[in-house]
């Protein structure tokens, strides 16, 4: 049997805010069994659409299966509210957020927080990659099963199920713990992109942090490359330094016609189903969402079904699940009870005991 392909597509539309559009193409996208959908956003582009991590959790309950991944950006935030606001996610989806590491490069983004000036790219992606280990450990810092709701005796969670994650680094000091409990998914998945030109011998500093960051943390690495020579290239450079863990999805340009064709469409399979591209599947940008998504679900994943390359059907519910990644445990849940840890709280939503958490810059 052919290895089957993980598929994934942005529903990048400029312009569009309007929740309805993006649930509309999240479900042709589910309609294909795609892994998972993306929204980027940036600081810079905040006028020209919307804010990524809030549209994808609008339309969560309007989905059942596809995974949501919104570009989140770490710069100018907190590592802390990141973490709850991707965990927040996950619980809206039921386990199926991930989380596209961004970073903030320009001198009007920089202005318009007017907290730090700009930044050195091998800098920001440092910072980044340390944001991710914070949010990595908040959320670990909840043991599955620390949450009590036993009325009776008004308590919420289990004090010796809750850690301090004590993370200090260049970048952050967080004492923690979350004050949310731990995602479905254990850990939403992390998504980094990188370009065929980080992997170079000649990277730029801020290739080479990139690459970095996607190595430390990746589930999922977006690989941009402007040809299948150098996309088996770059690829075999990155499974030589992260290994077998990470997924690897090919960024490709997609352009289809709203009604068949034939050769459009081949074109489009032949580029999918090439022999030795070292990638684990692709990660689709239409040129027209709507259109372009609709024939993806009518035309080109019907015949990678009918190849055995993709799914009938999604067989899990997480996108964990979609992509064949084993859900964490806790990193804190074998160790001894710390004496220090936090004492239990009062029945209440975790929401409302800010005090567990600690963040200074």
């Amino acid at each position: 049997m052919p290895r089957q392909l993980h598929l994934s597509a942005a529903l990048d539309s400029p312009g569009r805010f309007d929740a309805g559009h993006y649930a509309y193409l999240a479900r042709l996208a589910e309609r294909a069994t795609l892994d998972f959908v993306t929204l980027d956003d940036s600081f810079a582009a905040a006028p020209s659409r919307p804010d990524a991590l809030a549209a994808l959790a609008r339309i969560a309950p309007l989905t059942g299966r596809v995974g949501l991944v919104p570009t989140v950006t770490t710069t100018h935030t907190e590592p802390f509210h990141t973490s709850i606001s991707v965990n927040t996610l996950d619980w809206a989806s039921e386990g199926r957020a991930g989380w596209l590491v961004g970073v903030s490069t320009t001198e009007a983004e920089a202005r318009a927080f007017g907290r730090r000036p700009v930044a050195p790219e091998d800098e920001l992606w440092a910072e980044a990659a340390d944001a991710v280990e914070v949010a990595a450990r908040l959320w670990d810092s909840w043991e599955d099963d620390a949450e009590i709701r036993d009325t009776a005796t008004g308590r919420f969670v289990d004090r010796d199920k809750l850690h301090y994650i004590d993370f200090e680094g260049p970048h952050f000091s967080v004492r923690g713990p979350s004050i949310t409990p731990r995602p479905p998914q254990g850990r939403p998945v992390v998504v980094v992109p990188v370009t065929a030109a980080d992997l170079a011998p000649d990277a730029s500093p801020g290739g080479r942090a990139r690459v970095a960051a996607a190595i430390r943390h990746a589930d999922v690495v977006l690989l941009d490359a402007p040809d299948r020579a150098t996309r088996l290239t770059a690829a075999t450079e990155l499974r030589l330094r992260a290994g077998e863990g990470p997924r690897i999805l090919a960024r490709l340009d997609t352009a289809l016609s709203a009604l068949p064709d034939r050769a459009a469409d081949e074109r489009l399979l032949a580029e999918l189903t090439a022999p030795g591209t070292g990638v684990d599947g692709f990660h689709l940008s239409p040129a027209d969402p709507a259109r372009d998504l609709a024939a993806l679900a009518d035309r080109i994943t019907p015949a990678l079904r009918a190849a055995g390359l993709l799914r009938a059907e999604y067989t899990g519910r997480t996108l964990r699940d979609h992509l064949g990644l084993a859900r964490p445990a806790s990193r804190y849940a074998a160790r001894p009870a710390d004496a220090t840890a936090p004492t239990a709280t009062p029945a209440a939503s975790p929401a409302a005991s800010p005090a567990l958490a600690e963040v200074t810059r």
